[in-house]
């Protein structure tokens, strides 16, 4: 029972990781720059869900204290869309 209880508290990790592998999967065989936004999309993701579930209901999204995972989240989500942006062809 409680197994599978924490396992259900993982669906928020599992669905930034999902975003962020078809975000790969778009950057290595379509399009890198598109590739790199779905990217950074997945990682805000992961940021706006730390934001707005409890610390249970996060899972592994929890690491730190909630303002801190939130701050890296959405800082590193804005570094590597900016990144996206001004790397040339």
């Amino acid at each position: 029972m409680a197994g599978e209880v924490q396992r259900r508290s993982q669906w928020p990790l599992g669905l930034s990781l999902l975003v962020a592998l078809a975000g790969v999967v778009v950057l290595w065989f379509y399009n890198w720059r598109n590739g790199v936004f779905i990217f950074a999309g997945a990682v805000g993701l992961a940021g706006l869900l730390r934001a707005t579930l409890s610390d249970t209901a996060a899972g592994l999204l929890h690491v730190r204290s909630r303002m801190f995972d939130i701050a890296f989240l959405l800082l590193t989500a804005v570094a590597i869309a900016v990144l996206g942006l001004i790397i040339p062809n």
